[in-house]
């Protein structure tokens, strides 16, 4: 047999009018009730408030993508805005020399690698890396990308989400 429970809570009342508009509150001196009986949830996060835009595609490389070129350098700046970004690294190298690559996170003083590559190969022909990932940059952070001498990588970075987690959809999307 279920046993019932009282919730007297305001913030979850106001959770539900914010997130549930149409149920226009439960009115005064009226409180939420649980019980042990199994019964369907609803999502009162933010998250359950939805979007007509599927995941992957809120994700996707659009016209706002920023291409970074990296070669002979070491530490280039690729983004320093707060918020979530997805990353994209394209490697393309040459046999027969160094080819090291890095993605790091600095915060201004330590470096945080998210990926990296050392090869030194020999011989020749090329050889091609892809990476895709999302990054998380805090207020000061910066992603930044290391290469070496010998071939090219391109980083594509596009923001997904402010540093709250506010989604940013694709550019134009309606």
């Amino acid at each position: 047999m279920a046993q019932e429970f009282s919730i007297n809570s305001s913030a979850i009342e106001q959770k539900i009018n914010q997130l549930l508009p149409s149920q226009g509150g439960f009115g005064a001196g009226v409180d939420f009730s649980a019980s042990t009986m199994v019964i369907p949830v609803v999502d009162l996060t933010e998250s359950a408030e939805g979007s007509s835009l599927r995941q992957d595609l809120q994700v996707a490389q659009d016209f706002a993508t920023t291409e970074t070129s990296i070669t002979n350098a070491t530490n280039t700046v690729i983004e320093n805005t707060t918020g979530f970004w997805r990353v994209v690294v394209s490697i393309v190298t040459e046999f027969g020399g160094n080819n090291n690559a890095e993605i790091n996170i600095f915060d201004g003083t330590t470096s945080k690698p998210i990926f990296g590559r050392a090869s030194v190969i020999s011989g020749t022909g090329s050889t091609a890396t892809v990476y895709n990932t999302i990054a998380y940059l805090r207020a000061g952070d910066s992603l930044r990308g290391t290469f070496a001498t010998n071939g090219n990588m391109k980083v594509y970075t596009r923001q997904i989400a402010d540093v709250s987690g506010n989604l940013t959809n694709p550019l134009g999307f309606v």
